[in-house]
């Protein structure tokens, strides 16, 4: 998969852009605050419909403009397909080959991209909250379906949210109306569990082989789903969806006196382990860092299995976070199976590390000065 051409109009800092892209190496080179991560950032929206950086669109929208607009044209394969996405207040249109789409799920999964930012460097050491929605997201684009189910397991937690809270103030006395949604609750939780159990399997696969690279084969990383339901590998759907209703029964008062669901995907998290110790508790900086790197490197296999082709990569100011030798593995990785775009303020982290030739852009106040290797 590759990216050819990106145009932006009224998006952030740049009022009209076109760009072309022939080589697998894109570098963005300037000064910070200068838009290099608003051009990676706006290929981020191209495939995910939504910006890593913000859930305000109107931030996205140039200032004083009613819309952006993000087009873009991608190779799969042997074949190009344009893709558009345009932002306004009254939110956002999506179009596939020119053709509009109105569902979010039939969209995302056109374009299949990684992001490696240095705020993921914390996927280790962060919130349970960042780790679930590294999972949602990188999930989401390689399975639709995963995508709707977990779009009707968050409306019917809403639902049921609103109403613990009335029944918890004693407005309202229908428990057969919790029951109803604690069934629909689990029949797309249950989806979402087995699906997220299934991916997590892989993603530890391609992780820990990349690991062992990475330290010289001297640790061995394990990723574990935590969840208050038990055994998702060897259930099925059916079994997971009884077993999560179970446990929403059992936590029914306590959901009750709290206004709130306290049992699901939305609570769950990951947990990593090197050499079967917890690296979230007694890891050290470098090693929680190489494991965050690790997982993000094995997305692009992972995605690549999943769906023949393998992601475009966006690399954003990371190099100056890594050390030489996480440098080099990342390097070695992406080099000459994966188009990657690269912002950075300086060369030094790349330009005796890599054989292929990159294609250069420098960056100044929201407009692009040119290919710098010409």
């Amino acid at each position: 998969m590759r990216l050819n051409k990106l145009h932006l109009k009224n998006y952030r800092n740049y009022d009209e852009l076109t760009m072309d892209f022939s080589k697998n190496l894109i570098i963005f080179l300037g000064e910070n605050a200068q838009g290099k991560t608003n051009l990676l950032e706006s290929i981020y929206v191209l495939a995910m419909t939504r910006s890593h950086r913000t859930t305000s669109e109107q931030e996205l929208i140039g200032w004083e403009q009613e819309q952006a607009l993000v087009q873009g044209e991608i190779s799969k394969g042997s074949s190009k397909l344009p893709l558009e996405i345009l932002l306004s207040k009254k939110g956002r249109k999506t179009k596939i080959n020119h053709i509009e789409q109105k569902k979010l799920s039939s969209y995302v999964g056109q374009l299949n991209v990684i992001l490696f930012a240095p705020e993921d460097l914390s996927l280790v050491k962060g919130s349970p909250q960042v780790r679930r929605k590294f999972l949602d997201m990188e999930l989401g684009q390689i399975n639709p379906i995963y995508l709707y189910n977990l779009v009707q397991y968050q409306s019917i937690l809403k639902q049921r949210n609103q109403y613990l809270k009335q029944l918890s103030e004693k407005k309202q006395s229908d428990l057969l109306y919790l029951d109803i949604l604690s069934e629909q609750l689990a029949d797309f939780g249950s989806k979402v569990l087995k699906a997220r159990s299934q991916f997590i399997k892989k993603l530890e696969f391609w992780a820990n082989s990349l690991h062992q690279q990475i330290t010289h084969q001297k640790e061995h990383l394990k990723i574990e789903y935590v969840t208050t339901l038990n055994s998702l590998e060897s259930q099925s759907q059916e079994q997971i969806q009884k077993q999560f209703l179970e446990e929403l029964a059992k936590n029914q008062k306590k959901d009750l006196f709290r206004g709130t669901t306290t049992v699901g995907p939305h609570r769950d998290d990951l947990h990593f382990f090197i050499n079967e110790k917890n690296v979230q508790v007694y890891g050290s900086q470098g090693q929680q860092r190489t494991t965050a790197l690790s997982v993000k490197l094995a997305e692009i296999d992972l995605i690549k299995e999943e769906t023949g082709e393998y992601p475009i990569l966006l690399l954003d100011d990371v190099m100056s976070e890594l050390d030489d030798n996480r440098q080099l593995h990342l390097l070695e990785t992406i080099e000459g199976k994966v188009q990657t775009f690269l912002t950075t303020t300086t060369l030094d982290h790349v330009k005796n590390k890599m054989t292929v030739e990159p294609e250069i852009f420098y960056v100044q106040q929201g407009k692009i000065k040119g290919d710098e290797t010409e």
